[in-house]
């Protein structure tokens, strides 16, 4: 069931283009252009063919990561989950889709925690890898439920041919540059003759048709953390460069929405959540096998008394209420263990007092042992955070719409949403200019503002155009983190987006249900 919670709403929503071909307007969710998509301040794609078109032929639907998806007749939301840690994670093998190991003692508790998470939520049905550590996951979540369980190959990991079974410096010593070139590009991998993430972003869009042909409105996915990649980028329409972006750790929770496209046409996808972790996601780890020391955290303000959804006209400036202000602890709280080096916020009200919410919690939190070093944490605000007075440019006088939902982009919706982007990417190339100080080896950066101005930063992370804003979901007091393995003129790995599980009580469910029944 839905909290009662403030939230913005900004999922499913109908982004629209002119249609070149026919003269129409026609509504696409997630789509450029043109392939090239690569941002100024992102160096994410190399090569990027610019003259193939965004037409719906099979050649660029290949090389988007996307092709045309069944039509649905409801609302459908999508549950996916990565199996627990498992004997050859832990060992640190390379598993591929061998099906020697097993769940260890550490998984186990992690599917459980998953379950814990899932547990008030029904589901018509589970889709599981035919691989023994997922099926077994799948088993602990799906519990005492009653309804089917399905078993699918193409849910099963990447296939790795000749690496598989083989520890990290083993691979290495054996296959040298090609050993190199699956960690440094894998997109164009090859051994044994084949192309393993080519190969499984095609059965990413083939695991699609069927789930998106079964009779069911809540569906639960349990499998692998490369196909949960490959899963959530294809439906999203990114290409098999965005390989090891999207980050899924043990057990991690995506969630994707999928509403019924116009006139019988492929579906509206928003990508609800990603990698909502039985842990904390800015504990110390890994972000795509390798450590990172550069981190943004995009931080979206608590509450206010604008209600339960945000809309536009804007209702001012206005304050945290209390929700905001128990929300802007519980974030302070979650940070806790890290350093912060800044908290850049927009200037509104909202943005400033959650900012500094954490700046204080971060500043006391060396004065609790008993040598007390106050730890000092820079504060700025930065104008391009605040995007509500290019919110209010859209027709005035219209009645309130949520955000993000069909009806809000109008007349002026081109000259809107450019704006939106063009600050956004200034305020990127600022927050990328924080993290270049060389002076400091481990830097974390935080940036607190409006949902949809982070939808923004996540596109121009990801070197995306505007268009794709409509494919991202943010809730207020949500935290989203941004690692950069290879420093900030490197590419950035998501960690995770729209994590709410630090709220506790007042946190949104990971799930619910999709549209009432009246809407069909």
């Amino acid at each position: 069931m839905l909290s009662s919670t403030s939230t913005l709403v900004v999922h499913n929503p109908l982004l629209r283009r002119t249609d070149p071909r026919a003269g129409r307007t026609c509504a696409r969710p997630g789509r450029a252009g043109f392939f090239n998509v690569r941002s100024a301040s992102s160096s994410l794609t190399e090569k990027p063919p610019a003259t193939i078109e965004d037409r719906d032929g099979d050649l660029g639907a290949e090389l988007r990561g996307s092709a045309k998806f069944p039509a649905i007749r409801a609302a459908k939301r999508v549950v996916m989950v990565r199996h627990g840690q498992s004997t050859w994670n832990a060992e640190g093998r390379i598993q591929g889709s061998s099906n020697f190991a097993v769940l260890t003692k550490k998984g186990e508790a992690q599917a459980e925690t998953s379950r814990q998470m899932l547990i008030d939520d029904s589901f018509d049905v589970c889709f599981t890898s035919p691989l023994a550590r997922s099926k077994r996951t799948a088993e602990i979540i799906w519990g005492a439920r009653e309804e089917d369980m399905i078993t699918d190959s193409d849910l099963r990991e990447i296939d790795l041919y000749s690496f598989q079974g083989l520890l990290k410096h083993e691979g290495k010593a054996k296959f040298g540059v090609a050993f190199r070139q699956w960690q440094v590009d894998a997109a164009n991998f090859c051994i044994d003759g084949h192309y393993p993430v080519r190969e499984l972003w095609q059965r990413a869009r083939d695991c699609w048709t069927k789930i998106l042909a079964h009779e069911s409105r809540s569906v639960l996915v349990v499998a692998h953390n490369a196909v949960n990649q490959a899963l959530v980028a294809t439906a999203i329409g990114l290409g098999t460069e965005y390989f090891r972006i999207l980050l899924q750790s043990n057990c991690g929770v995506s969630v994707l929405d999928f509403t019924p496209g116009a006139e019988g046409g492929s579906p509206f996808i928003c990508l609800n959540r990603l990698n909502q972790t039985p842990g904390s996601p800015v504990a110390a780890g890994s972000s795509g096998g390798r450590k990172a020391s550069k981190r943004i955290i995009l931080i979206c303000h608590g509450a206010t008394d604008s209600g339960a959804e945000v809309t536009f006209p804007s209702h001012g400036n206005e304050p945290l209420n209390m929700l905001g202000v128990i929300q802007s602890q519980k974030i302070a709280e979650l940070l806790l263990d890290l350093k912060v080096s800044s908290i850049i916020s927009s200037p509104r009200s909202a943005s400033k007092e959650t900012a500094m919410a954490i700046s204080k919690v971060q500043e006391a939190a060396d004065c609790l042992g008993a040598d007390c070093v106050p730890h000092y944490v820079e504060m700025k605000q930065m104008q391009e955070l605040e995007c509500e007075s290019i919110l209010q440019q859209s027709k005035k006088d219209a009645a309130p719409v949520p955000i993000l939902q069909p009806g809000w982009l109008n007349q002026h919706e081109d000259e809107v949403l450019t704006a939106l982007w063009d600050q956004s990417g200034r305020a990127w190339r600022t927050l990328l200019d924080e993290q270049s100080d060389e002076s400091e080896l481990e830097k974390v950066v935080v940036a607190v503002g409006h949902p949809v101005a982070h939808i923004a930063l996540m596109g121009h992370c990801l070197g995306l155009t505007k268009e794709w804003m409509g494919s991202f979901h943010l809730d207020t007091g949500s935290i989203s983190v941004i690692d950069f393995p290879d420093g900030p003129a490197g590419r950035g790995v998501i960690r995770c987006i729209n994590y709410t599980a630090h709220l506790g009580r007042w946190s949104i469910p990971i799930t619910r249900p999709t549209l009432d029944d009246e809407d069909f």
